[in-house]
């Protein structure tokens, strides 16, 4: 009797018990693994959507920084400055030879071929053209530019300058000394800069320096390659300020990783050099596309002083089409910059965003975006030149 009980208690499962195991244990493994999965799916879209919205955020305050500068030539700004007659904001340069030397104008926008409000660009295609043409200093650094995003550029004086305590040499080729213990204020980031412009409330010039004793608290004028006009302002010291000049461009390329990002061309030229160094600064990963809108002033003649109203949003082609004589004269009377940029996240989202229900709009451009599966977002903001508003 002992023997048959032992029997039956080491009998085992029987083959249906196995069965209905092995589809618990299924139904358990597929339930997590689809938890996992989900869990897994989320994470990426929210890191996607955090790594677009930061930096779509980082990008916006590059350009606000910079594009709020336009126009900054001390304490009388550009366009006060060429209303006068003559005009007192001069250079010694020939812009022919250098389009980045042209600070006779601030601002400065080239609009993406089949770009406009109203169009559709695609993201994943194209070849970049502009218009109006951008010339070839530009077109050279820019040859890998995406197609169907704009670019600007700007010229002005940095924010900070320094006292000019004496002025020596000749009316036409000064020296302009000052405290040689904020030389780093002149440099404000860059190694060895060539461009300068002095400024008192009355006018500003932008030159070339022929040498730079920053030692000795001396900038000369000289006969630097660049200065193909003399100096003809008067200047005195204790009333004026010196400050490097800072000529650049934004656009967006492709970068090392496989996508596209926010750059930054400055036109650094050294003392006594005729060429400039050309610096390429990678900002931001993961912007695909740059619209800007250029909001003039509802008094577009040079003659009269600058209402205050900003009633009209045009495109660069456009603003150039508005000028009533020079073209110089319509983007003086540029005093809002409206951005749209389009970010994608750096990896994959899980969050497919090809077709017509998912496309992006930006300042009425549409945006076809390609089937890999990246998070996009679009983000827009005006900014206000404030060197600009009301005729200051």
């Amino acid at each position: 009797m002992n023997s048959l009980g032992a029997s039956v208690r080491m009998r085992g499962l029987s083959l249906i018990e196995l069965m209905i195991a092995m589809l618990i244990g299924t139904i358990l493994m597929l339930g997590i693994f689809q938890v996992f999965s989900s869990s897994r799916a989320a994470y990426q879209l929210s890191e996607g959507v955090a790594r677009a919205q930061e930096n779509g955020r980082f990008a916006l305050d590059y350009l606000q920084r910079d594009i709020r500068m336009a126009g900054h030539f001390g304490c009388v700004n550009d366009q006060a400055m060429m209303r006068q007659n003559p005009a007192t904001l001069k250079t010694t340069f020939s812009a022919a030879i250098h389009p980045s030397l042209d600070f006779g104008v601030s601002i400065q926008g080239y609009e993406a071929d089949g770009s406009e409000p109203g169009e559709d660009v695609s993201l994943a295609s194209g070849t970049a053209g502009f218009t109006p043409a951008l010339p070839a200093e530009y077109a050279a650094q820019m040859g890998d530019a995406v197609a169907g995003s704009d670019v600007i550029v700007l010229r002005y004086l940095a924010p900070e300058g320094v006292p000019v305590t004496g002025i020596s040499g000749t009316a036409a080729q000064p020296v302009f000394e000052f405290d040689s213990s904020r030389w780093g204020v002149l440099q404000s980031g860059v190694g060895n800069p060539g461009i300068f412009g002095v400024s008192d409330c009355v006018g500003a010039t932008v030159f070339q320096a022929q040498t730079v004793a920053a030692a000795a608290g001396t900038i000369a004028l000289g006969t630097a390659p660049n200065n193909t006009v003399e100096l003809s302002q008067v200047f005195t010291a204790g009333q004026t300020m010196l400050y490097r000049a800072e000529s650049a461009a934004y656009y967006v390329a492709a970068n090392a990783n496989g996508g596209s990002s926010l750059y930054r061309l400055r036109f650094l030229y050294t003392p006594n050099a005729a060429n400039p160094v050309v610096q390429k600064e990678e900002l931001v990963e993961g912007v695909e596309n740059m619209q800007l809108l250029y909001g003039q002033d509802r008094e577009l003649d040079s003659a009269k002083p600058p209402t205050g109203y900003i009633d009209r949003q045009y495109t660069a082609a456009q603003v150039e089409s508005t000028a009533p004589a020079a073209v110089a004269d319509a983007w003086r009377r540029v005093g809002a910059v409206q951005i749209g940029l389009v970010l994608s996240s750096p990896e994959r989202a899980a969050a497919e965003q090809a077709g017509d229900a998912h496309k992006l709009n930006a300042l009425g451009v549409t945006f076809s975006p390609p089937s890999d599966s990246r998070f996009r977002s679009v983000y827009q903001t005006t900014i206000a030149l404030r060197n600009r508003l009301y005729g200051n």
